[in-house]
């Protein structure tokens, strides 16, 4: 029996692991598959720092600045060297792994190649997890169950606390990390927003390999074929400066969904369970960004959880307190002003995003807000949509 069983060892359910661990509490860490790769663009902001500070020591190339691209490539470039602390971007396989490796020295017990499909039920109340793996089926008992294993998640639908994703409610990308010679700056990631309802980018990884996808956003999945929109991507004459060969080694490449609206609030917390990372919803709706969110979301649960155990009540009327962490409700908040932009900046092409960032380009003081609202997520000034819907 253990006092936490965790379905997902990706960055939510890891540190999640991590903490409760931590706690001196007995953890069992469940992975479908340790040697797989999320498809993920892999920026990473250095908010993550707070919660692994030893990224630090590993030979991650400083990311110092970002440029933005509108669809007709009217661009703001920003660079927060000498301002502020260090982003990344990071290879999600060795990412994983290393994350789950602290949770796992920490004093978590991994259990690799295991698929969760259903709870083990014990008078009508969930006693823990039933597994799939290459001999059979595996049961793993807990007083408290975590689902962390992603947006596919059966665990999370089976709860019976959210159904599965509308067509409405999730983004396609297709990503890859290439390897080449290249001109891109090392230091400075590259977003490009599209006359469609999505966006691609560059990440740069070392010298030679960069991480470079597209995707879209919900009502979009039906107008385009992301394999379309990924090659049209890669070829775009705009390219060529920073990539002057013509084959380029491909290492890795997927396509896949992402959760687009933002974290389900009303599905976090039931009886002795809670849903932390992808599974949640925590995706930034704008950027894609789901890396940090979900190491945060991993790190409420945890304080919730020991919480729970300490104070021996796991009822839903203590698991609450996951939702309402103030770093849970800072990022529902976020991701709901998020949100409310998407339409509004993609109408007629994406004319108001191309509005947005020229303007930046003429007034230094809306260039600020631009570069708040989009890296820092500050709230803009009340007339900042009217001036761009109203430039030219």
């Amino acid at each position: 029996m253990y006092d936490v069983v965790i379905s997902g060892a990706g960055p939510a359910g890891s540190k999640c692991a991590e903490i409760i661990a931590k706690a001196g509490y007995k953890v069992a860490l469940i992975e479908r598959d340790s040697n797989w790769r999320k498809p993920c663009g892999g920026a990473v902001s250095s908010r993550i720092f707070k919660y692994y500070p030893q990224l630090r020591k590993l030979d991650y190339t400083p990311i110092f600045g970002m440029t933005i691209y509108s669809a007709d490539y009217h661009q703001l470039r920003y660079s927060w060297k000498n301002i502020r602390d260090y982003s990344i971007n990071v290879d999600r396989l060795s990412f994983d792994n290393f994350i789950r490796d602290v949770a796992v020295d920490t004093g978590a017990e991994f259990f690799d190649k295991n698929i969760s499909f259903d709870y083990i039920r014990k008078n009508n109340k969930r006693v823990g997890i039933k597994t799939k793996t290459s001999s059979g089926t595996e049961e793993y008992y807990g007083k408290l169950i975590v689902i962390a294993d992603g947006m596919s998640s059966k665990l999370a639908i089976k709860s019976g606390l959210r159904e599965k994703w509308n067509i409405n409610e999730i983004g396609v990308g297709k990503c890859a990390i290439l390897e080449g010679e290249n001109s891109l700056d090392k230091e400075n990631m590259s977003m490009f927003f599209k006359p469609y309802k999505g966006y691609a980018w560059i990440f740069p990884l070392d010298d030679k390999r960069f991480n470079i996808g597209c995707g879209t956003w919900p009502e979009e999945n039906l107008n385009y074929n992301i394999n379309y929109l990924y090659s049209k991507f890669i070829k775009d004459p705009f390219l060529k400066k920073f990539f002057p060969q013509t084959n380029y080694k491909t290492i890795w490449e997927a396509a896949y969904p992402v959760p687009a609206v933002g974290v389900k609030e009303n599905c976090l917390y039931e009886d002795n369970l809670m849903i932390v990372g992808d599974a949640a919803g925590f995706v930034s709706p704008i950027s894609g960004e789901g890396i940090h969110p979900s190491v945060v979301s991993g790190n409420a649960a945890a304080e919730t959880a020991i919480n729970a155990l300490e104070n021996e009540n796991i009822s839903k009327e203590t698991l609450k307190y996951y939702k309402f962490n103030p770093n849970i409700k800072k990022i529902i908040r976020n991701f709901k002003m998020k949100t409310s932009m998407i339409n509004f900046f993609f109408e007629n092409g994406g004319k108001f995003l191309s509005n947005m960032l020229e303007l930046a380009e003429k007034n230094d003081n809306f260039r600020d807000q631009v570069i708040n609202m989009f890296l820092f997520n500050q709230i803009p000034s009340k007339d900042y949509f009217l001036k761009i819907k109203t430039y030219k």
